[in-house]
């Protein structure tokens, strides 16, 4: 692929990555076009861009997920780039080859590429043609409850249900038996199809408090493949991450080689080109399981530049413009520890129910190895229409120790008035004893979750001893006092009303 220089790209996306990738473009002297829907017309990523162009109304399948309009909006706007981000439009094959078909660089893998790994049955066949262990399950998309109850029989509860088209948590449920499948299985078709306009579904086994661990990888178009080391992602709610730290407490450094070079062998198998994941399940015996590939930047790739010191917006940049990588996989090197807070517009004590709103107040915490990624500021309208994500707080320390230190007291500084946020999770989150150890995995907000609950009732409890404790006391004391019977009780004091011939 010959090199050529983007003078304008159109970023497919909305709030913080959105203005994560119009920073880049400005930094590279690059001409940004952001694109919105009428709820979010006045928002912070339009704000930021060169330009803007409308799409459509406020829902996601009326704007953000509409290829025409996305690619009318490019074309008009004269860009030779489009960059999706994450979500939305980010791994949908069809719109990467709508933007190859109208002459647009599509800033990710090719669309033939999309479709082969983005899809998951797929990226599990190919990952055990690549000789990567996979969590045993369907490697064929089903298409209906017969083929799913079938394929349920043979793999045995529990297991996951699971989006072919997909990721994010969208389209995938836990079924703990047989009574559950034919619910779920309805559910999880209907949620892919509204998510990813495809209700395929696959079965999987569930592992039993399981690790996720993901590779950041990088491919260019001159065969060169590297990965950017691990991420640890098993402290998740509703199947989505919000926490996120590298280097992952558990990968000893064989443990950490040995599963870059497992994806960096899938990268290779498959061609890939651009910026992608490789995630992974690990068993109590540290056994890593190929688990999915996302065909996209993360929305936890912070963490990963922090500890490496390379801007992975601007490599994709590079790598679509035909660049090969600036350097070598020897030439990597992890620098101390970094923590991701995803912090949400959510109520944490209600199940993390969404809590959009307007932001009346808003003070974001900085200083030494703090960093904010955010779509919103103070003023800002929080939609009810999209993920209520706020914003990416990242720390960085010179060990994980310090790192956590730092992110507590950003977690503290961090001051948000109108809308309910997860800020107090994350407090919780930070001085857990499992935490702080690295005894994580993927059901420890489950667990946070019941220790809390146990904790708010356990008052009751005590003040329900204490005042038994109490009456005990004064029981045993009035029988000690000299002089003092035992108090009669009222049943008494009637019987002797009634033998004395009155009622008192």
């Amino acid at each position: 692929m010959s090199e050529r220089i983007f003078r304008k790209i159109l970023v497919a996306n909305r709030g913080e990555i959105a203005v994560r990738v119009i920073r880049a473009c400005r930094e590279m002297g690059i001409v940004s076009v952001a694109v919105f829907s009428e709820a979010d017309r006045a928002a912070r990523h339009v704000r930021l861009a060169d330009e803007a162009w409308p799409i459509g109304p406020p829902r996601a399948a009326d704007s953000y997920l509409r290829i025409d309009r996305v690619i009318d909006a490019a074309r008009a706007s004269g860009a030779d780039a489009v960059h999706p981000g994450y979500g939305f439009l980010a791994e949908n094959a069809g719109f990467a080859r709508a933007c190859e078909e109208a002459g647009l660089v599509f800033i990710g893998p090719r669309s033939q590429t999309i479709a082969l790994v983005g899809e998951k049955t797929s990226a599990r066949r190919l990952a055990v043609a690549a000789g990567l262990p996979v969590v045993p399950g369907t490697l064929e998309p089903l298409v209906d409850d017969a083929a799913i109850r079938r394929e349920a029989e043979r793999i045995g509860f529990p297991l996951m249900l699971k989006a072919a088209a997909g990721g994010g948590g969208k389209g995938l449920r836990l079924v703990a038996s047989a009574a559950e499948l034919v619910s779920a299985a309805g559910r999880a078709r209907s949620e892919a199809r509204s998510a990813f306009g495809d209700d395929r579904v696959y079965v999987e086994k569930a592992l039993v408090r399981p690790r996720h661990v993901e590779i950041q990888v990088m491919a260019d178009h001159h065969g060169n493949v590297v990965h950017l080391f691990e991420r640890e992602c098993s402290i998740q709610r509703r199947h989505q991450k919000v926490v996120e730290e590298t280097p992952s407490p558990l990968l000893t450094p064989d443990l950490r080689a040995r599963m870059g070079m497992l994806a960096v062998a899938l990268v290779r198998k498959s061609g890939y080109v651009n910026a992608g994941t490789l995630e992974f399940l690990m068993d109590e015996s540290r056994e890593p399981y190929f688990l999915e590939m996302n065909t996209r930047l993360q929305v936890e790739h912070p963490v990963t530049e922090l500890v490496t010191g390379v801007d992975l917006v601007k490599l994709q940049i590079g790598i679509a413009q035909g660049e090969p990588l600036p350097f070598a996989q020897a030439d990597l090197v992890q620098r101390g520890h970094a923590i991701e807070c995803r912090v949400y517009a959510e109520d944490p004590d209600a199940g993390f129910l969404p809590c959009p709103g307007r932001i009346l107040a808003l003070r974001v915490p900085g200083g030494p190895g703090i960093r904010d990624d955010s779509g919103v500021e103070e003023g800002d309208e929080v939609p009810s229409y999209y993920d209520p994500l706020v914003s990416k707080l990242v720390a960085w320390g010179e060990d994980r120790a310090s790192a956590i230190a730092r992110m507590r007291r950003a977690v503290r500084e961090y001051k948000v008035l109108g809308i309910k946020t997860t800020l107090p999770f994350f407090e919780r989150v930070l001085r857990h004893p499992d935490f702080l150890a690295g005894r994580i995995d993927t059901s420890f907000v489950e667990r946070l979750g019941r220790e809390k609950q146990a904790e708010e009732e356990r008052p009751w409890a005590v003040a329900a001893a204490a005042a038994a404790i109490g009456a005990l006391a004064r029981r045993r004391a009035a029988r000690t006092t000299p002089g003092a019977g035992p108090a009669p009780s009222a049943w008494r004091r009637e019987g002797r009303r009634e033998a004395m011939g009155g009622r008192g």
